[in-house]
């Protein structure tokens, strides 16, 4: 049956060239599309006979068979509607039939970038935004939807549509199998986001998803990350009961967590730069709930609280507590966008925390030489008060290391170590 083509072909080393100038996001997935180039043996077939889809606009005229596309900047159905065509520009006949095939669904939506661009409607708008920076999209249509994208806004602008590609693989659920609908394993969000919250719904999307790979869905895994944003409202309420210091000498446990925060702020910008949200996602959670948490806030409570300790030395806690937890509310706002501009303006500011700028390391000293031996040690300690059936804050006689000596003062204030 005689179908209506378009050119691509010809076409091929054309969009080889222009696919090597996307970065894709992961790398691994330009392979798809190049594999795809290597197929095409045939141009595309536009025209489908379907009743749904994008009507295509040609009249033909009933004597000469002569097809005729009216006038653009308007949307037809030539099945339906009168031609617009007086008269048959080959035969002079006046007497039309609409065209009741339809487009091939990628034909319309292969110009989206165009389209929103508003190519051919405001010239201004489209020179200063095309071509756009990303397409997010499954690796399932690289060779149609991307594929078609690259072709058609070649074919029309000589440009790549966008300078980026970020690839997602498939959601599977938690046997593996691929969502589908005819499976009945599909995991409707609105329901999830009702009872967990939009929140831990995004984080688990970004902690648990890698991109470009598939990942495991089930409402078990969505609850287990409910745990981190419980964590981080706790942490939260501990330090709102400081007053907010804009200045502080930082002691060596400070030094210490400053130093690892430097490192947890290069790790974040690095995924978020290549659009893996995953990598800041589980960096800010190991950084938080493991190291932030779990070993520097219970090694600073005391001095926190003065007892025991200067003024000097409980401003540096203080300035270091909510230095370092205001930077983490940053960093994990482009993830969990409603509890950390919640947290933030009960914290720090009436302002949204979605005008702050990004965090910058500041190079402090490296002191993440000593992070194994400390958490070593306090899990040495919790482990002897536990086989001891003794409670946290009891006292204990325990050696510290020659090693771990420039956080003595803390590390007795933490244990109660006599």
């Amino acid at each position: 049956m005689e179908e209506y083509y378009l050119k691509q072909k010809d076409a091929v080393d054309k969009i080889k060239e222009l696919g090597t100038k996307i970065d894709f996001h992961p790398p691994m997935h330009k392979q798809i599309l190049m594999n795809w180039l290597e197929s095409i043996s045939i141009d595309w077939p536009i025209s489908r006979r379907r009743f749904y889809g994008t009507e295509i606009p040609i009249w033909y005229c009933k004597k000469c068979n002569e097809p005729h596309v009216p006038e653009p900047g308007k949307y037809y159905r030539p099945w339906k509607d009168s031609s617009p065509i007086s008269r048959c520009t080959k035969c002079d006949s006046t007497e039309f039939v609409g065209e009741q095939r339809t487009f091939d669904t990628w034909m319309d939506s292969s110009v989206s970038p165009l389209y929103i661009t508003k190519y051919k409607q405001d010239e201004e708008f489209f020179r200063k935004t095309y071509p756009t920076t990303i397409r997010p999209q499954s690796k399932d249509i690289v060779r149609t939807w991307l594929y078609y994208t690259i072709l058609r806004c070649e074919q029309l602008t000589g440009k790549t549509p966008w300078s980026d590609a970020w690839i997602m693989g498939y959601g599977v659920d938690e046997h593996g199998a691929k969502m589908s609908k005819s499976k009945g394993n599909v995991i409707d969000p609105l329901p999830v986001i009702q009872k967990f919250g939009a929140d831990t719904f995004r984080f688990w999307s970004a902690s648990e998803i890698n991109l470009g790979y598939d990942f495991r869905c089930s409402e078990q895994k969505i609850e287990t990350t409910k745990k981190f944003l419980s964590k981080l409202w706790n942490v939260s309420r501990f330090h709102s009961g400081f007053s907010v210091t804009k200045s502080g000498s930082p002691g060596p446990s400070d030094k210490w967590i400053l130093s690892e925060l430097d490192k947890v702020i290069i790790e974040c910008k690095k995924g978020y730069s290549e659009y893996n949200f995953f990598v800041p996602a589980t960096a800010l959670r190991e950084f938080t709930w493991n190291l932030f948490a779990a070993h520097y806030i219970e090694m600073v409570k005391g001095r926190a609280y003065s007892s025991g300790f200067t003024d000097e030395e409980r401003d540096g806690a203080i300035f270091t507590l909510h230095k370092v937890l205001s930077s983490v509310l940053t960093l994990l706002a482009p993830i969990t966008p409603f509890i950390t501009d919640h947290l933030w303006q009960n914290l720090y500011s009436q302002t949204t925390v979605h005008h702050e700028r990004f965090v910058e390391p500041e190079g402090h000293e490296d002191w993440t030489r000593y992070t194994k031996e400390i958490t070593e040690f306090n899990s040495e300690v919790w482990n002897k008060k536990k086989s001891l059936n003794l409670s946290l804050k009891d006292t204990i006689e325990i050696t510290i290391p020659t090693s771990l000596e420039p956080f003595a003062k803390d590390l007795k204030a933490m244990h109660n170590i006599k």
